[in-house]
């Protein structure tokens, strides 16, 4: 009998390869040897992002896989993708467990795969491989796809995912973030009624993996989300990842880190530092671009801006005239962040932020308050949940133009930053969520059991 030997597959996004590679990580140091398959786009992407140093102990290695797109075609066309994977990807897995099975002395002993991903749990159910599915966004977002055929009986939505109450926002319980028609899951991400109905049925067949999963985990915590895990019990929490598990140099991140904010850091005094950050997808046109750039100016406070090369519609991001000159030192702006590392830093005071549910969950466990920017997906729901359940952030309000203007951002700084409610119920909010995957957490000991199946 070999090493237990998993094969880790995550829906090939940026949001999804972190929790995974966190999970993987923690399983290697455990002595379980991992097999990570990212396509083999994202796979060029981490490997340039982290050079070659994965890991020391021989236990865990980088995979990849075609996922049926050329060259240069796009990744974010989410339906092309999903219509790619579910073509190709089946055929690939199957191709590769084959393979790695007929050259590793240690078979391929379970496969956990991303829920978003059922069809890797459906190629292990026809090896007679086990499953383990981690859902790696909230766990109320995860109920709320579990009950679209619930949605559809209630008269809520129809067969194709359009919404019949157009204007009624929806809420479970009082205990559950409230959310709007036209921001649920799969209608906000494209604006075509092809892409939405594809991604609306891919997310009703990936159902199908909570049924028959050996294991189902979630990457979220009792103390964050009580209600989510009692409406589907069979889910197990084993959140947030981050907070238990500080990466070495592999996180995942499809980007290289700039390394020199955290010197830059290093100057600052202590809770005085707007760290923005819109994680891996979000886009601006120029002019809300420039809008961004002018508030923070206005705030007169050192701020950390994460600015991607392709943040903006067109060719190159361009600041307002002058803008860099004036800013100073006073502003830091990197192509990419270590973000857990900010994040822990002293000097930040709060977190201008997209509320992607890794970021959610960053500033969650280090007790840092939210202004809250969703783009897209499931960040609308987290913003109902930083700002109207756990109360440690405040939303921007859009003005007549339709965008988020350079007076609201200076004031709505002002405001949070001199608001000790939230920031207790911040600081307050980190100690539960610190507590779940402390020793004798409740995560922490779903973790252990976990761990203990996969040696079994």
């Amino acid at each position: 009998m070999g090493k237990p030997h998993v094969l880790v597959v995550p829906y090939p996004a940026q949001g999804h390869v972190i929790p995974f590679m966190e999970l993987s990580r923690h399983l290697a140091k455990q002595g379980i040897k991992i097999s990570f398959v990212n396509t083999e786009f994202n796979h060029k992407r981490v490997i340039h992002a982290f050079g070659k140093s994965v890991d020391d102990s021989g236990l865990f290695r980088l995979v990849s896989v075609p996922d049926g797109l050329e060259d240069g075609e796009d990744r974010n066309q989410i339906g092309k993708l999903i219509e790619s994977l579910c073509q190709v990807m089946p055929r690939q897995l199957k191709d590769l467990i084959q393979k790695v099975n007929a050259s590793d002395d240690d078979k391929i002993s379970c496969v956990l795969a991303d829920i978003s991903m059922g069809l890797a749990l459906d190629v292990a159910a026809e090896l007679g491989i086990p499953t383990a599915a981690l859902w790696p966004a909230s766990m109320f977002q995860l109920v709320f796809i579990l009950r679209i055929p619930e949605h559809i009986d209630e008269g809520l939505i129809d067969e194709n995912g359009t919404p019949l109450m157009k204007d009624k926002m929806f809420q479970l319980s009082p205990t559950t973030p409230a959310i709007h028609p036209t921001n649920f899951l799969w209608l906000n991400i494209d604006a075509f009624p092809s892409t939405q109905k594809i991604l609306f049925d891919f997310l009703r067949g990936n159902n199908r993996a909570v049924e028959t999963a050996d294991w189902l985990l979630c990457n979220s915590c009792l103390e964050l989300e009580p209600e989510g895990f009692n409406l589907v019990p069979k889910i197990l929490p084993i959140g947030p990842l981050s907070a238990a598990n500080r990466l070495g140099n592999l996180s995942g991140n499809f980007w290289p880190e700039d390394p020199t904010c955290m010197q830059w850091l290093d100057q600052q005094p202590p809770g005085s530092v707007i760290y923005v950050a819109f994680g891996s997808f979000t886009v601006f046109d120029q002019i809300q671009f420039k809008e961004l750039a002018l508030g923070l100016e206005l705030t007169n406070r050192p701020f950390l801006w994460v600015v991607r090369e392709d943040i903006t519609k067109g060719k190159h991001h361009v600041y307002p005239q002058g803008f860099v000159e004036r800013v100073g030192n006073r502003g830091k702006m990197v192509s990419w962040a270590p973000q857990g590392a900010v994040l822990e830093h002293s000097s930040i005071a709060c977190f201008i932020s997209h509320c992607g549910w890794n970021s959610t969950l960053e500033g969650v466990s280090n007790g840092v308050p939210f202004l809250c920017w969703p783009y897209f997906a499931d960040q609308f729901l987290n913003e109902s949940y930083i700002c109207d359940i756990w109360k440690v952030g405040l939303k921007f309000e859009r003005g007549e133009r339709g965008i988020i203007e350079k007076e609201e951002i200076k004031s709505k700084v002002e405001q949070l930053v001199g608001d000790d409610n939230i920031r207790t119920r911040a600081v307050e909010l980190k100690q539960k969520v610190t507590k779940s995957v402390g020793e004798g957490g409740i995560s922490d000991k779903v973790l252990k059991d976990f761990v203990e199946w996969l040696k079994s």
